[in-house]
């Protein structure tokens, strides 16, 4: 396998999401995205404007895209909550968002009101990049096919399979299902136990814009640091 370590770093979200994780864990985050130029870095909300005002006040360092979650991690905040949230990070600084769907309007097949929310949290971030989480370890194949209809008609600009704290992550056969059933201009996110740099390749070689990983940056460091 040809692995570009390069386009891999491009394409990551440099995650750090955990309930514990605290200043000097993120201020790292915010370090290793400047220094290997990562696509973004993915923190809670409560430390975006930190994050941005950090960042932004670094000499000869090049600050990263900020991206939050909402209605993190399991979705079933209402909507107004989730708008409210999504308008928050982004006066705080955000430059993304990824908000987890209302699962179970899915399972009950209320697929007009999943849309109608995402369109909502849409409108909250024009001019900003909107991912949308569907939790793939907790849908079947054709509620998985379902969700990359309605986040196309949706006008977000990705599609994401996990948010790394429910029973599974990503997989290949979900990215590659995701890739052929979403319309043109929905890019694909790959995001959850990608542990290795073997799989994020294949993840990228599968299609998937953007990888949601912790892991990545990690081994490079650790490699760095064994030389």
């Amino acid at each position: 396998m040809n692995i570009d370590i390069e386009n891999i770093v491009k394409h990551c979200d440099h995650t750090l999401l955990k309930p514990e994780s605290n200043w000097e864990q993120i201020r790292q985050i915010c370090d290793q995205g400047m220094a290997y130029q990562t696509a973004s870095i993915c923190i809670p909300a409560s430390y975006v404007q930190p994050c941005y005002e950090y960042m932004h006040g670094r000499e000869r360092m090049e600050p990263v895209p900020i991206c939050t979650v909402i209605g993190f991690p399991n979705g079933y905040d209402t909507t107004a909550a989730k708008v409210f949230m999504a308008e928050d990070a982004i006066r705080n600084g955000a430059s993304e968002v990824d908000m987890v769907i209302n699962i179970g309007w899915l399972k009950d097949h209320e697929d007009q009101k999943v849309l109608d929310e995402i369109r909502e949290v849409r409108k909250a971030t024009e001019g900003h990049v909107l991912k949308v989480i569907i939790e793939t370890c907790l849908l079947s194949e054709d509620e998985k096919i379902r969700m990359c209809d309605i986040v196309t008609k949706s006008g977000a600009d990705f599609i994401k399979t996990s948010t790394g704290f429910s029973t599974g992550g990503a997989t290949f056969a979900d990215v590659k299902l995701m890739k052929a059933h979403v319309g043109a201009g929905v890019k694909v996110k790959a995001s959850g136990g990608i542990s290795s740099l073997e799989d994020a390749q294949t993840f990228l070689d599968l299609g998937a814009e953007r990888l949601g990983t912790s892991r990545i940056i990690r081994i490079l460091e650790a490699e760095k640091a064994g030389k």
